[in-house]
């Protein structure tokens, strides 16, 4: 059995979609915090088991039976680390042959402040001696595309500068991680999982105007600035502070990678951005 943690979530929902297009329904446990979230899940077949990040014994009980895992990395940043080591120790416990872990890109030599409780979570899985595999995602498409309708009414603003942006559709990541899944021989394998046709916030302007036929223009602004503007828009502010200190590192490579792990393991070419700004329009 395959037990997807987060599985009421965008990432968890879409990899049970694609695995229920190679594996029998009842092979399929969802780990949720509100099972009643995902209802629908159940009448399709799928296994519903209560599990809560930060409730060890709710773990433990959830991956009984189980034999692969895909810890999908905890939303809770600042808990994702002491959230990770219960996964990993329920998953020890109830003897789980495979972990995939959902990491970041580039995450042994990232800038950015999202990739430590990453690298903590990628040495608790090699410390627990669990045999694991790491998804290193790249930035997701929506991120931007999420404020598509600000963008063209002011604009695209951020502090990127001309960093490229290797990102690609959620649903990209997850075809990805369901491929994984279901492979024979993922132990120890390290993807770095990214777009193929990377950008520069300048460009993804230019990729708006194109489709949308409304002239749309990016604004590089100082890190601080658009912590504020991030504030403004209403927004926690520690949150900002971590939105910003990514768009910084982007500047720096740290959202940007060659590697065609993504497309390889999805089997064609990842989402362009002109394509996930017209789904979003």
């Amino acid at each position: 059995m395959i037990l997807i943690t987060g599985a009421s979530g965008q990432l968890g929902r879409l990899v049970i979609d694609n695995l229920l297009n190679t594996t029998p329904a009842n092979q399929i446990v969802a780990a949720v915090r509100n099972p009643e979230n995902i209802a629908d899940l159940a009448e399709k077949g799928v296994q519903i088991r209560q599990a809560d990040y930060s409730d060890l014994d709710s773990l433990v009980a959830a991956m009984q039976g189980v034999e692969k895992v895909l810890l999908v990395s905890s939303s809770e940043v600042g808990q994702r680390v002491e959230q990770h080591r219960n996964v990993i120790h329920a998953a020890k416990e109830a003897g789980v042959a495979l972990i995939a872990y959902t990491s970041i890109l580039n995450a042994d030599t990232s800038p950015l402040i999202l990739a430590k409780e990453h690298v903590t979570t990628e040495n608790l899985l090699a410390e627990s001696g669990v045999p694991h595999v790491l998804l290193r995602n790249g930035w997701y498409s929506e991120n931007y595309t999420m404020g598509l309708a600000t963008a063209l009414e002011y604009g695209v603003v951020g502090c990127a500068g001309d960093g490229k942006l290797s990102t690609a559709a959620r649903a990209d990541y997850a075809a990805a991680a369901a491929a994984v899944l279901v492979k024979d021989g993922q132990a120890g394998k390290v993807y770095e999982l990214a777009g193929d046709n990377a950008f520069t916030l300048s460009e993804y302007a230019a990729a708006i105007s194109k489709v949308s036929g409304k002239t749309v223009a990016y604004q590089n602004v100082p890190e601080a600035e658009y912590t504020k503007i991030l504030v403004g828009a209403g927004l926690p502010e520690g949150f900002s502070a971590i939105l910003a200190d990514s768009e910084t590192g982007a500047s720096k490579g740290g959202l940007h990678s060659d590697s065609k792990d993504l497309s390889t393991l999805i089997g064609r070419s990842t989402t362009s951005i002109e394509v996930s700004i017209k789904a979003a329009l």
